[in-house]
């Protein structure tokens, strides 16, 4: 039985320590905004180890982005987003078109309105796949966090929505290779926060 319960232990121990070791660090070190580029000092903080962007108080005229300065391939990605009005989403597999407002190009894991789980292309061609909109409407929690999943390997996305799938699917534009980017939306002034953000590059 001591074997037994000692062995237990010891995969335990493994297991969690293999968890923690799929986390990687280097995309966001809680602390600050190192390894990313954007309108850092106009829009964009570290705030209680949590990324925020704002708009306040007037709002802007166009979409920008918080853009990593490397680009990733296949990675899976979760986290817990809370939208104050407006609109905002993550980029993956995507590319900077203008450094002047971080605009940029590619496919987005949308939030906001009636968005909110689905897949939209910036600049890429509109809509790639919308999610089911009484899903979403059942699971949202209006202006409190949400649970958010991304997970992009080869030409397959998944999409979670607290733990329900709204997009799950294979998308024959999917670039291979791309920035990953934090989106503010032009509009009236908005706030969005993405907190305990966990990223695993895939290999």
């Amino acid at each position: 039985m001591k074997r037994i319960v000692f062995c237990l232990a010891v995969a335990i121990c493994f297991s969690l320590s293999a968890v923690h070791a799929g986390d990687d660090k280097g995309f966001f070190n809680g602390k600050d905004l190192a390894g990313f580029e954007g309108l850092i000092d106009q829009f964009w903080s570290v705030k209680d180890n949590a990324i925020a962007g704002t708009t306040h108080p007037k709002g802007i005229n166009y979409n920008t982005f918080l853009c990593s300065k490397r680009t990733y391939k296949d990675f899976e990605m979760r986290f817990q987003v809370k939208l104050t009005k407006g609109n905002s989403g993550i980029q993956i597999r995507s590319r900077i078109h203008n450094k002047e407002k971080f605009a940029v190009t590619g496919p987005q894991c949308d939030m906001g309105g009636p968005y909110w789980g689905s897949l939209y292309g910036e600049n890429f061609g509109g809509m790639m796949q919308a999610a089911d909109a009484k899903l979403v409407k059942e699971v949202l929690k209006e202006n409190e966090f949400n649970d958010y999943y991304i997970k992009a390997v080869g030409k397959h996305v998944t999409i979670k929505l607290n733990g329900k799938t709204t997009v799950d699917k294979d998308f024959p534009k999917m670039p291979d290779e791309g920035i990953i980017a934090f989106q503010i939306h032009g509009g009236p002034a908005m706030d969005v926060v993405f907190k305990n953000i966990q990223f695993k590059e895939i290999k």
